[in-house]
């Protein structure tokens, strides 16, 4: 039996269904202070914007996007979108929050906000920089507590549009996890679209443990859906459903692009 690299390039999965929950973290530890009460004005200065763009074309073009082979398909009325959304994933990669900020339609990606773990990226200075420069990260808090709870509102209501993975981590076999239903909920009680976002071909390329992409420049797709609306009277739980079946189908029709 031979033995496989494990930088050689492996078949992508057919099919991202029948994930189950990534194993339970323990609790993280409560987030720093300096991530709350965030200005939401921040997130849609031009000054700001300016410095982001600059840094992205540096990291995302110049080093991320180097070490794979990317492939964006739109739907038409996710280009024709306007204002805030939220976008969803799938979420099983390092690669995923770059690959998504630079293939959504520019529109969307100019003041696109990243929700990270508060716990996790605030709590030192270089990963706090790092973080707001690039995906202008806004810090989520994972216990549900703390200062800066509502933040997401808040930027939704000042137009700013939010990247959001609803697995909460990513997983560990390339399967898609059950969506939690904040993002659902949080569209809901704004009344902003959801843009649902498949990746394909990200977690082979740079699976869970992977400090960097396999070699050879992998091929991935990022399909990019179309905008969903929650329904008149519609339960959180059945769109939320929708939204995780949405990203399912656009996995399902364009994986068929990496075999072209």
């Amino acid at each position: 039996m031979t033995r496989r690299d494990p930088q050689d390039p492996v078949p992508v999965q057919r099919s991202i269904d029948g994930g189950t929950p990534s194993p339970q973290e323990p609790a993280p530890p409560a987030p720093p202070a300096a991530s709350a009460e965030l200005d939401p004005a921040r997130f849609r200065s031009p000054g700001r914007r300016l410095a982001r763009r600059i840094a992205q074309a540096v990291f995302l073009r110049g080093l991320a996007y180097r070490t794979i082979r990317r492939t964006v398909v739109t739907h038409p009325a996710a280009d024709a979108l306007e204002g805030a959304c939220i976008v969803v994933a799938n979420h099983s990669s390092h690669l995923d929050a770059p690959l998504v900020l630079g293939s959504v339609p520019p529109r969307v990606r100019r003041n696109l906000a990243t929700a990270v773990a508060a716990d996790y990226f605030f709590t030192a200075p270089h990963k706090r920089m790092f973080t707001e420069l690039i995906f202008n990260a806004f810090p989520v808090d994972r216990k549900g507590t703390g200062a800066n709870r509502g933040l997401s509102k808040k930027l939704l209501k000042e137009g700013v549009p939010l990247l959001i993975f609803p697995e909460g981590t990513r997983s560990r076999t390339g399967k898609m996890g059950p969506f939690t239903i904040g993002a659902a909920g949080l569209a809901k009680a704004v009344g902003v679209p959801v843009l649902p976002v498949a990746l394909i071909g990200a977690y082979e390329a740079m699976p869970h443990g992977s400090r960097w992409p396999r070699r050879g420049r992998p091929p991935v797709v990022v399909a990019v859906g179309e905008p969903l609306h929650v329904r008149e009277k519609e339960p959180t739980a059945a769109f939320n459903e929708r939204i995780q079946a949405a990203v399912r189908a656009l996995y399902t029709e364009h994986r068929p692009r990496l075999d072209a």
